[in-house]
């Protein structure tokens, strides 16, 4: 009786045939995400938890940290993007999981030294953020190098499930973890999971067409990013979108852990156990977000997972104080993590799918310029209406905005209409070299 129960359970367990995680280069890029994304949940917990509760933020200094995050988008995406065109992604993707890993590292010896203060902060987020926007692209163009085009929406999902999985149980160790050696010292099991992330994928082998030398100068091969961006009907207005709500997920970002920790009166555990919920709602977006997008289209999809995480925002700007309160705001992280990955799996999917291969880094730096443009000042923002209006007030404004651009985006035929994945334009983007 065990064995057959056993049998029919490892028979419900196999992957079918032509699942992606069969394919073995593949399986180690997932695998990466997910070891580096159970640390990444420790460091999302860790290091504004140092400066609210350790270092005594106030909320435009959190307001600050988190745009010193977002600093070098602004600063490196469109030039890296040029840069990433003419190398090899993999080995940048690697060499930036090591450098993120080495940067965490800092926090805990300063803090041992007596050194650690907001400044110091500021500038392990500046090279965190350098990290994101460089490697970051190259991790998301080295998964169009492993994985077929008509596939992407699949790897998309499948990719968030792994950053998804450990956010069900990682913000819970973390939490256990933060209260045990404190949030300095816990950054440190980040930076080793991060080099072993590395590890697995050294050695990977893709298959990769580099821009060819044309003689033509760095900035002139920027400008041809530039071009083909605006030369898609699609791409400008996705950018725009996905930017507007950036900018409302960066105002209330600043202030969600403040108003944790100071209005509900949290606990650094009970605030890890709260960002299980985040989990949850990853985990049921990325396991079901690939069928919701062939249902209903990527760009609906879309456009439902900015309402979503706007309403989140708006159950927490009304929560009342005490046991509702913190269930409020366990709802919020859930709702955000359903919203965030309905978002992010048709937005890489459709930018990357009408895209050639030679112009995939300048497109995708210039994307990511594009949307995180408005991040920085949306932190500001939020920091600056907690700091003068309270906390409730930067969470209700983002909630507000959030609806109103879901609204918008849904009344936007180019976004809404778009019910399958693109093709490529390839006289656009011959007209744009």
């Amino acid at each position: 009786m065990f064995k057959t129960a056993l049998a029919v359970l490892k028979k419900r367990l196999a992957l079918p045939p032509e699942d992606l995680l069969r394919d073995r280069i593949y399986r180690r890029l997932w695998t990466s995400i997910l070891i580096s994304s159970l640390g990444g949940q420790i460091t999302l917990l860790a290091l504004p938890l140092t400066a609210a509760v350790l270092l005594h933020a106030s909320p435009t200094q959190m307001g600050l940290l988190t745009a010193m995050e977002i600093a070098p988008f602004v600063l490196f995406s469109l030039p890296g993007g040029v840069w990433l065109d003419r190398v090899r992604k993999l080995p940048v993707y690697i060499a930036g999981e090591l450098t993120m890993g080495a940067v965490l590292l800092t926090v805990p010896i300063a803090h041992w030294m007596g050194w650690l203060n907001m400044g110091w902060l500021y500038g392990v987020a500046f090279v965190l953020g350098t990290c994101y926007t460089i490697a970051g692209s190259a991790a998301q163009i080295v998964l169009t190098q492993v994985v077929p085009r008509e596939r992407l929406v699949e790897a998309h999902a499948k990719n968030a499930l792994a950053s998804s999985g450990p956010e069900v149980v990682g913000p819970a160790v973390a939490g256990l973890l933060i209260k045990v050696v404190g949030a300095p010292l816990a950054l440190a099991v980040d930076a080793l999971m991060l080099v072993f992330s590395a590890t697995i994928l050294r050695g990977v082998k893709v298959t990769e067409q580099l821009l060819t030398r044309s003689g033509a100068s760095f900035k002139e091969e920027l400008a041809v990013g530039l071009r083909f961006v605006l030369s898609q009907p699609l791409l400008p207005l996705l950018a725009a979108t996905v930017g507007g709500w950036q900018l409302c997920h960066n105002a209330a970002l600043v202030v969600q852990i403040l108003f944790a920790t100071r209005e509900l009166g949290m606990s650094s555990s009970a605030v890890g156990l709260s960002y299980v919920g985040l989990g949850v709602g990853t985990v049921l977006a990325s396991v079901f977000g690939h069928r919701i997008s062939e249902r209903l289209g990527p760009g609906p999809c879309l456009v439902a997972g900015i309402g979503i995480s706007a309403l989140g925002w708006g159950v927490l700007a009304l929560a009342p104080l005490g046991p509702w309160g913190v269930a409020a705001f366990a709802a919020m992280l859930s709702l955000f993590g359903v919203g965030a990955v309905l978002i992010f799996i048709n937005f890489l999917s459709l930018r990357q799918a009408v895209t050639p291969q030679p112009l995939l880094g300048r497109m995708t730096s210039t994307m990511r310029w594009l949307i995180l443009l408005p991040a920085g000042p949306g932190a500001l923002l939020g920091g600056w209406l907690g700091e003068h209006f309270g906390l409730r007030s930067a969470l209700g404004f983002a909630c507000g905005a959030g609806l109103l651009l879901a609204l918008v985006a849904w009344r936007s035929a180019r976004i809404s209409g778009v019910r399958s994945l693109p093709t490529i334009d390839h006289e656009a983007a011959a007209a744009a070299a």
